[in-house]
This record gives structure tokens, C-alpha cells and sequence, in this order.
């Protein structure tokens, strides 16, 4: 049996380390398109942030996954109208999301 190398983040930009601005948590992103982003959390970075430090587990059984942190969403959106993330040239900004 053959096993077909995962290629499909060799095409698009890499990691980029950026911080919160509210708690300064470091995590790696990349921004696949103005509406899907990459986030990689290390221990660190889940130690320093409020919202993720906060979160309880909810029903169900994705209960124990963390749905995100606010602060963070807005960092990464405004590293990306600062030209700070890189978002792929096919992207058009809606700015009522």
C-alpha cells in the first residue's frame, strides 16, 4: 500500500508567529483565504490566554474543544489590514463579517 504525501500546505504561505494583543499569547497562523484561518497553539500560548484559560468544557461531544478566542480573532484581523499576516492575492476583504 502506498501513502499519498499531503501536499496541500506546501502551495500556500507558512506559519507566521503573531501575539495577542490583549494577552500577548504567541501562536503560529496562516490565513488560507479572508475567511479560513490556521492556528497553532503550544503549551505557552494556551497558558497565556485569558479566553482559552476561562472556557469550561460545554455538552456534547466536541464539549471539551475550545471554539476560539475573541481577542485573538481580532488580532490576526487586524495583522492582516496591517500587512502584518499575509492573506493569498485571491482574497477579496468583506468588512461586515
Amino acid at each position: 500500500m502506498t501513502i499519498r504525501t499531503d501536499n496541500r500546505l506546501l502551495d500556500g504561505a507558512p506559519m507566521q508567529a503573531l501575539s495577542c494583543r490583549q494577552c500577548g499569547a504567541t501562536v503560529g497562523v496562516r490565513k488560507a483565504s479572508w475567511h479560513q484561518t490556521s492556528i497553532q497553539w503550544d503549551t505557552e500560548s494556551v497558558n497565556a490566554c485569558l479566553e482559552r484559560r476561562a472556557a469550561g468544557p460545554g455538552g456534547g461531544p466536541n464539549g471539551a474543544a475550545f471554539t476560539g478566542c475573541a481577542a485573538l480573532s481580532d488580532s490576526i484581523r487586524q495583522a492582516v489590514l496591517d500587512g502584518a499576516v499575509t492573506v493569498p492575492d485571491a482574497w477579496t476583504e468583506d468588512t461586515d463579517q
